[in-house]
């Protein structure tokens, strides 16, 4: 039997995208994702980096975004074309803790021939809308690694600012924020 996970956007759409659970049929096509290696360098921490096989780096994501879903720690979604079908990328609400405390992130990646075009804002927009619409934060998040523009400017169009920059992983990140209305 199929559940869902807490902070799911499974059913939700936008104008142009439908939400959906990420299944292991997934995984050829986000194999392209995991092919460049400019997808996942503001994601993966630096150990993960060093893995350079593609199907290794795509079996660790999907080992991620099961577990989440499995230990009710949020998740990403699928972010389908509703015109074409195409995966689009993946969009979610994802427990993180930063400083020792729970926060919940607005996470994004899209397929490279995907970037560009606001899909990731028009996602990033829905999940703050659904996450405050539902109570589930009196704000979110957005842990973006400082080199990472085109997410900086994600989360700027969603209405985030600077709030701090710390660690996450080993790694320098901004925490971008925006508080519930």
């Amino acid at each position: 039997m199929k559940t869902t996970f807490k902070y799911s956007l499974e059913g939700q759409e936008t104008d142009r995208l439908l939400f959906r659970r990420i299944t292991e049929q997934d995984f050829d096509t986000w194999l392209v994702f995991c092919k460049y290696p400019d997808s996942l360098k503001y994601i993966f921490s630096q150990e993960q980096l060093k893995v350079e096989d593609p199907i290794e780096r795509c079996n660790i994501w999907f080992k991620r975004v099961f577990n989440r879903y499995e230990n009710e720690l949020g998740g990403m979604n699928a972010l389908i074309d509703k015109q074409t079908g195409e995966l689009v990328g993946q969009c979610g609400l994802l427990i993180q803790t930063i400083d020792d405390m729970e926060e919940l992130e607005i996470g994004y990646s899209l397929m490279p021939a995907f970037r560009g075009k606001g899909y990731a804002s028009e996602a990033a927009i829905k999940c703050k809308e659904f996450a405050f619409e539902n109570e589930y934060a009196t704000s979110l998040i957005s842990v973006i690694v400082p080199e990472n523009s085109a997410s900086i400017k994600v989360a700027m169009n969603n209405g985030m600012k600077l709030d701090k920059t710390t660690t996450s992983n080993g790694d320098i990140v901004n925490i971008y924020r925006i508080n519930k209305p």
